[in-house]
This record gives C-alpha cells, sequence and structure tokens, in this order.
C-alpha cells in the first residue's frame, strides 16, 4: 500500500497515499449517491521447510556463484539479482513485470497465500510471478527470511520494498511500513545487497499518522545506513495518487449518480501516476546513478488535478451534465471527534479512529510537493513521469469497468 487515499473517491492506497492502498469505500459513497440528500451523521509462527521456497522461473538461470560486487552496475542485467518484497501487491505486481520485461533476475518473495484475504493460492502465486525466482516466505519474520533466502542459494545484488500495511491500521503500519521493510534490509545485506530502492508515498513530508510515522522511521535508518556504509546505497521513491485510488466512482457516476467530493471541490489536488509508469521508475532506480541516495517525489504527465476537475473529466467521457455532491468537511471532523472519545473508552477502536483520521487526511491534503519555504503545496515542483494520463484510465474504466482493480481487505467502511 505505498498508502495514498483518494480524497473524492474515499480510497487509501497502501503504499503505499501508495501507495495507500485502501478505500473509503463505495458504500459510504453509494449511500450519499443514491439517496441524494446531506450527509448526516501477533499471527502464528511461520514454520521454515526447504519446500515452502521453491523456484520457478520461466527460462532456467544457475545461481550467480561470483561474489556480489558494490558495482553490480557495471554487470549485465541478466546477472543481476533483484530481492523483490512486497511482490504480489498492487503495485509490486506491475514492479515485478517491469524488472522482468528488462531482463534482471528476480527474486520475488510472496507470502503462501497472497492476494485480498489470502485468495491467491502459491500456484496462482507462481502464474502471477511468471518469469521470477518465487521464494515463499514471510518478511515479517527476520530468521526466516535469512533461512529462506539461505536455502535458495542466490547472492543478492539490490532489494526493491513494494511493502505497504495492507489497512494502514497502527499496528500493522509499525509491522509492515517499519518492520517487515527493515528485515528486507537486513536480509538483502547478508546476503550482498549495496542497493536499497523503496517505495514510500509523498504524503510523508507531512506526516500525521501512523503509517506515516512509520514509513518515515524507516526512511530515516535506511539513509543512516547509507552514512555509514560508503558501499551501499538507496533510493526512495515518493509518488502520488495512483490511478486506481481516483477510479472508485467511475461506476457510479455511469449509474447516473452524482459525483461525491469534499468541500467546493478544490481542497486539494494531485498529479496522479500510471501504474506501469511507477513501476518503470522504480525499475529505473535500480541502475540510474542521478538516482543513487536521493528522495525522488514523483507524479504523473500534464497539470495537477482537483477532485472537482477530476469528476468533470469523468462527465466529459460519460457525455453527461455535471453533477456534484459536495459534503462538507466539517462532517469528518465530528466523526473523529466521536472516535477519539470511543477509544479512550474502548482501546480496541483505535484502528477505527485512526482510518478517520486517514479519510480526513486524503479529504483535505495534496499529493504534490510540500514546500518548505512556503508551506504550501506546489504543482510546479512535483516532478512529471510517464506517458498515462487520468483521462485514458477513465476511458478505459468505462469500457472495461475495474476488474483488477478491487481493494477487498483494505476497506475501511
Amino acid at each position: 500500500m505505498s498508502l495514498c487515499f483518494s480524497f473524492n473517491a474515499f480510497t487509501l492506497q497502501s503504499p503505499t497515499c501508495q501507495s495507500y492502498k485502501t478505500q473509503f469505500t463505495s458504500q459510504f459513497i453509494k449511500q450519499i449517491q443514491v439517496k441524494s440528500a446531506p450527509f448526516t451523521s501477533p499471527s502464528r509462527p511461520f514454520n521454515f521447510s526447504r519446500e515452502r521456497c521453491k523456484q520457478v522461473r520461466a527460462l532456467a538461470t544457475k545461481p550467480v556463484e561470483t561474489a556480489v560486487s558494490a558495482s553490480f552496475r557495471s554487470k549485465n542485467t541478466k546477472d543481476i539479482n533483484v530481492l523483490l518484497v512486497g511482490s504480489t501487491g498492487y503495485i509490486g505486481r506491475f514492479v515485478a513485470k517491469e524488472l522482468i520485461n528488462r531482463g534482471f533476475n528476480v527474486i520475488a518473495v510472496a507470502r503462501e497465500r497472497s492476494g485480498i484475504r489470502g485468495k491467491n493460492s502459491k500456484e496462482d502465486t507462481l502464474n502471477d510471478l511468471n518469469g521470477a525466482t518465487v521464494c515463499f516466505s514471510d518478511v515479517t519474520n527476520l530468521d526466516t527470511l535469512e533461512k529462506s533466502l539461505q536455502n535458495l542459494g542466490y547472492p543478492v545484488d539490490l532489494v526493491v520494498s513494494c511493502l505497504a500495511s495492507r489497512t494502514g491500521g497502527v499496528k500493522d503500519s509499525w509491522k509492515i511500513d517499519y518492520e517487515a521493510t527493515k528485515n528486507s534490509l537486513v536480509a538483502g545485506k547478508k546476503f550482498g545487497a549495496s542497493h536499497f530502492v523503496l517505495l514510500s508515498a509523498i504524503c510523508v513530508q507531512k506526516p500525521l499518522l501512523e503509517f506515516q510515522r512509520a514509513k518515515l522511521k524507516f526512511e530515516a535508518e535506511l539513509m543512516k545506513e547509507a552514512e555509514a556504509d560508503d558501499g551501499f546505497t538507496y533510493s526512495i521513491v515518493r509518488p502520488t495518487a495512483f490511478f486506481k485510488s481516483l477510479g472508485g466512482q467511475v461506476d457510479l457516476v455511469k449509474d447516473g449518480k452524482p459525483y461525491v467530493m469534499f468541500g467546493d471541490g478544490k481542497l486539494c489536488a494531485c498529479k496522479p501516476i500510471s501504474e506501469e509508469d511507477l513501476a518503470s521508475f522504480i525499475a529505473d532506480c535500480v541502475l540510474s546513478e542521478d538516482k543513487i541516495n536521493q528522495v525522488l517525489p514523483i507524479g504523473g504527465p500534464g497539470k495537477a488535478l482537483t477532485p472537482l476537475e477530476q469528476g468533470e473529466i469523468l462527465f466529459k467521457l460519460l457525455g453527461k451534465e455535471p453533477k456534484f455532491l459536495k459534503v462538507p468537511i466539517g462532517i469528518m471532523d465530528f466523526a473523529i471527534g466521536i472516535l477519539d472519545f470511543l477509544v479512550k473508552i474502548f482501546p480496541s477502536m483505535e484502528d477505527a479512529a485512526e482510518f478517520g483520521k486517514i479519510g480526513r487526511y486524503y479529504a483535505a491534503e495534496s499529493m504534490l510537493i510540500l514546500d518548505p519555504e512556503t508551506g504550501e503545496y506546489s504543482a510546479e515542483k512535483t516532478p512529471s513521469y510517464g506517458k498515462d494520463t487520468l483521462e485514458e484510465f477513465f476511458a478505459r474504466v468505462l469500457k472495461e469497468g475495474m476488474a483488477g482493480q478491487e481493494l477487498g481487505e483494505q476497506s475501511i467502511f
């Protein structure tokens, strides 16, 4: 989940922002749209065995026998071993495909049951990651991960992490965005990794949420690692909103419902990037020396778009007169106040309270560079990359639907 939340479609993605993988979903929106009225108010231990680490490649490749060198960038692409964690996540799948297509040896770490609510079997995962060496392991357990890599028998040149909390909940954020990601760093370095590409999120520049704090803590430790080891480098990628996070209302508007947005629809903006373009940028970070030891915010092509402008694009494609439903942002403040009160009495509700804060954050904060000099978000200072546009994505979804774009267990309401 880098975790990106769609401020207008109630969609959060983790990376997680996203890349946060998560949705304030259609149930809430549907209630508003159908009524067209004012809105009122520790996992079990992982038992390791050799069978858990299964190697599958489309083309047979022998383990690299030579010692891993910090100058892996001088190798032929086919000789570079990339340890990819978060490979079955939403962005991770695109990154795996991109790296494989570029000819890297991809070692994809995956759970035995992956996907939404663990619906994918080992066979499904092997098919999805065809062309990669798939290692079934547990990134939340360092010993298990290191044993898996040891049994695999491959040295590691670099690590690419697409790990992100699936929910943005308090404990899950620290378990995945910090602990599991750090496990990947430690294990990767143990087996020779000299570079680490991290998928983070642009929203960490204004950290008010637990998943943002967890990501920032790991970012800081990653930078410290590079400072202490001259032979080790990093690239931190902070993307804006993903296309998927902005598509939650397409079918509803297509069915004649109004487009729901907070305030006047201009409270926030983003430069959305497609999953394919983001995967391409992350793959660029493997060999591009100008991306070494850099924090890299990145958005898609074109101008920054507000929720109002996103809705206008959708109505234009449908050939319909724009019909908007504006929800006062104060409603979320009221709900958050209630949840904060209840969590003092019922501590088990801490995640519900956090979800409310996540929703509020993405309803009002732009996914753009936060200019430290002005304290304002700047579309001009937010870099653009790629060629895919949101309008093209909306047009495709109108024809083909949101198949493969489901958020599933990331739904909050």
